[in-house]
């Protein structure tokens, strides 16, 4: 086989050619693509970093505010409950002084209407005691056939109330 006869002619000269074939390739890719692929990848590392730095102190500004805010809530609650507190307070005051001012109002209207009532009692028990008077002179009368005065009439009619 001629192929395997030509080897040992042309195997110096194949290594040669492979090692000038690494030996540029390993130039032109390691010193000088590698270089700006590690710089590229250091730059994009960096960012990274950064930007991770970034948010971090992002989320810690984040949780500051929404401290601050949940604060300022629970002291604005706080003020709306107390001002609540004191509004109830005073309205149950005011209310308290005007329900008092109405009692005594409604007091002396009842204790003049009782007044009233006993004076309007004390007349229709006169006036009661004079018909049934008239009444019972009347029926004496027409019973019995004696005239009875009107003084003792009433004064039979009183002594019947009296113990009746």
């Amino acid at each position: 086989m001629p192929q395997i006869a030509q080897i040992a002619e042309t195997y110096a000269s194949q290594i040669f050619w492979l090692l000038v074939t690494f030996g540029f390739v390993f130039f032109v890719i390691g010193l000088d693509m590698v270089p700006k692929i590690e710089a590229t990848v250091g730059a994009r590392d960096d960012k990274i970093a950064g930007d991770l730095a970034t948010a971090k102190a992002a989320f810690a500004r984040a949780d500051e505010i929404e401290a601050d805010y949940r604060k300022r809530d629970a002291d604005a609650r706080s003020s709306a409950q107390h001002l609540i507190a004191e509004s109830k307070a005073k309205a149950a005051k005011e209310t308290e002084a005007k329900i008092k001012a109405t009692d005594a109002v409604v007091a002396t209207k009842i204790a003049a209407a009782e007044a009233e009532i006993k004076a309007a009692s004390t007349s229709a028990m006169a006036e009661i005691e004079a018909v049934a008077a008239d009444a019972a002179r009347e029926m004496v009368a027409k019973i019995s056939g004696a005239s009875v005065t009107p003084e003792a009439a009433q004064q039979a009619v009183k002594a019947a109330l009296v113990h009746g």
